[in-house]
């Protein structure tokens, strides 16, 4: 036999002691090649097109405006929605299908999303596309504190060592973002705008009101400040326990609140904010996972139209 294939044999034998004991596990669907299409006919008064929706979950094409719930055991959300507001149907787009080689990724992109009906609305908002685990309960009605319209986080007791996935970025020549509520006049916000991933382990309980609290165990926040192209099995580490007075912490790593307080459905299925209370001890075990990816990462109607991020292939590292 020759040296060199002894020596393949070899670098075969020892590939998995080389590699380390770490392991990673799809999250289920985070390949993104399995989306349902909605084929959503929105109202005549505003021109009765027929929308597509795109929600990450088994094959499937609806062509009813019925509201959607998460299928096939898929814990993915998106800012993709159905309003009905002043009884007017209308759809948001900022998550798309998009191909990548023999499969799918999911492209999230900030937009300005319009609505006119002479003498009744006449509405211009920046929308961010959004993906994350949990969902969004439909229709939505309303525009006001839309933070409230997302249930972020699903059951979890797991402690990963980091998240996994394949990524591109396009930033755009901005210098700063703006804010477009729709209500208000287009405002300047200092900044130039980037998308973000956010993933917070969290030990969360209710109280006998209905209300939800949590503590941070696990912190992972980051921002793409730069233009790539594909960059494939990026790895980001989770830090454990209060990392307030970690030299590379930032406020936006932060326990959440404010105008970043995150919602999710109490045992009752009402909308309530998760209210993180402090910082939970690094060997705790957590009961919820969340995990966002953003186009934009300044919250509600604030970004820059033509930020883009792209994602596949999403996991978890123990």
């Amino acid at each position: 036999m020759k040296p060199r294939s002894l020596y393949a044999i070899a670098l075969m034998v020892c590939w998995p002691a080389l590699q380390g004991t770490a392991q990673s596990e799809m999250i289920k669907y985070g390949d993104f090649d399995q989306w349902i299409v909605r084929n959503i006919k929105e109202s005549r008064i505003i021109g009765g097109d027929t929308k597509q929706l795109y929600e990450i979950g088994p094959n499937a094409v609806w062509n009813e405006n019925k509201a959607y719930t998460n299928q096939g055991g898929s814990p993915w959300g998106t800012s993709n929605v159905m309003a009905r507001v002043c009884g007017i149907t209308k759809t948001n787009t900022s998550v798309y299908r998009e191909k990548r080689g023999n499969g799918y990724c999911a492209r999230l992109e900030t937009h300005v999303e319009k609505v006119k009906v002479m003498g009744i609305v006449n509405i211009e908002v920046l929308a961010a596309g959004s993906v994350f685990l949990g969902h969004v309960p439909e229709p939505i009605t309303s525009t006001s504190n839309p933070m409230s319209k997302l249930a972020l986080g699903v059951p979890f007791n797991k402690r990963p060592s980091a998240v996994c996935f394949d990524y591109k970025v396009k930033l755009t020549d901005e210098p700063d973002r703006i804010r477009q509520t729709g209500f208000s006049r287009v405002s300047k916000v200092e900044g130039r705008d980037m998308p973000d991933v956010v993933c917070l382990l969290q030990k969360r309980w209710e109280d006998e009101k209905g209300n939800l609290y949590a503590q941070r165990i696990g912190t992972m926040v980051h921002r793409f400040n730069k233009n790539t192209d594909w960059v494939n099995g990026a790895k980001f580490t989770i830090q454990y326990g209060d990392i307030s007075k970690n030299p590379d912490f930032h406020s936006y790593m932060g326990l959440v609140s404010g105008d970043r307080t995150q919602y999710a459905q109490n045992s009752k299925g009402k909308m309530v904010p998760v209210k993180e209370v402090g910082w939970a001890d690094a060997n705790e075990k957590p009961t919820h996972i969340v995990l966002q990816f953003d186009s934009s990462y300044g919250g509600a109607y604030v970004g820059s139209i033509g930020t883009t991020l792209w994602i596949d292939n999403v996991r978890l590292v123990y």
